[in-house]
């Protein structure tokens, strides 16, 4: 059997195997209050039925300005809830496990769609005014206002509630986006970060936000249901957060009920340089795996079968996340499966495509 197609449990839930669709925003709400709508459920669903072991969302805002664009989806009220719920049966349906990624875009937020513009909508356009760790711009974006210690406890608040109506709408999995360029990586970088409290200043106080979210989400989140975090491993930026300092904080999130990181980079700052290549950033899940003793998602270029399966047999990540390999090919752990040599009947086919069910 190949690494890929071998299962996966975390705390009381298990994924058909390690293949995962990695969260990609879709922008498709267009203005609807956050609501996902049926494009998201065929664009999740087709991956279902494609085979992937967990099918995760698109990053759900945990509050309206935590969107990073109006057409951005959410999951601050119940009708949002009530949307994902259906989708999450479908998902079910077909086998996959359902995760969902809760975020809050602070600097990044209230910007055009990609294909609608650049930079920070103005509030008189309707958008809103962002909020960030400080007033330093992302780039030529609008300068955020510094949150306050009462806007501070708001946002765990509201990621705690978010992860209350994850549960209500029957996902399996949370993941807190602590990566991109957004919030909650934007306390953790000293470059987006110049605080002078206590949550500011050193590595302790700038991972501060981070882990009293994990704390106050864990807290309502079921024992029995994994909870992750997907971190950027470094800014790729001198000066900015690293690969080291990634490490040390996934030891700190192992130590506070964090089941598995999935290891991205970048995002957080307009002059990063990366080099990019096949699995460009499968060395640092290697290493936040290696050294923080805490289960890692790979991601990064990662577009081949025999890659993704080196990828765990290695012993550098536990499960592969994709995303631009599964825009273009819905059913990619299908011919995986295939070309890896997996019987049929231990592939993640649907029962519609198997043998039995064809009709000429």
């Amino acid at each position: 059997m190949s690494a890929l197609f071998e299962p996966i449990t975390l705390r009381g839930v298990t994924a058909r195997n390690r293949i995962w669709l990695s969260p990609m925003c879709q922008y498709a709400v267009d203005a609807q209050d956050g609501v996902p709508t049926d494009w998201h459920l065929v664009h999740l669903g087709a991956r279902a039925t494609g085979g992937f072991g967990a099918v995760v969302t698109e990053a759900a805002a945990v509050v309206p300005e935590g969107r990073i664009s109006p057409q951005d989806a959410g999951l601050w009220n119940d009708a949002q809830a009530g949307a994902w719920a259906r989708i999450v049966e479908f998902l079910h349906a077909h086998g996959a496990t359902a995760g969902v990624q809760l975020a809050h875009a602070g600097r990044k937020s209230s910007a055009h769609a990609p294909w609608r513009g650049h930079g920070t909508i103005p509030v008189v356009d309707g958008g809103w005014e962002p909020s960030g760790p400080s007033p330093l711009a992302f780039g030529d974006f609008a300068v955020p206002r510094a949150l306050d210690h009462a806007d501070i406890a708001g946002v765990i608040a509201a990621f705690a509630a978010s992860a209350r109506r994850a549960d209500a709408a029957g996902f399996d999995v949370v993941e807190l986006h602590g990566a991109h360029g957004y919030l909650l990586h934007q306390f953790l970088s000293p470059l987006s970060n110049d605080r002078d409290d206590e949550y500011g200043g050193s590595f302790d106080n700038r991972a501060r936000l981070l882990l009293e979210t994990v704390d106050a989400v864990r807290a309502v989140w079921p024992d029995r249901k994994p909870l992750l975090v997907r971190l950027s491993a470094t800014d790729w930026v001198d000066g900015g957060w690293s690969a080291a300092d990634s490490v040390e904080l996934s030891s700190r999130l192992a130590g506070r009920g964090v089941d598995l990181v999935d290891v991205s980079s970048g995002g957080l700052d307009p002059r990063q340089e990366i080099t990019l290549g096949p699995g460009y950033q499968v060395p640092f899940a290697r290493d936040v795996r290696a050294g923080a003793g805490v289960a890692t998602g790979a991601v990064g270029l990662i577009t081949d079968p025999k890659q993704a399966d080196d990828v765990l047999t290695t012993g550098a990540a536990d499960v592969v996340l994709l995303a631009r390999a599964a825009l273009r090919e819905p059913s990619w752990p299908l011919r995986a499966a295939h070309e890896l040599g997996v019987p049929v009947e231990d592939a993640p086919y649907p029962v519609n495509y198997t043998r039995g069910a064809w009709r000429d």
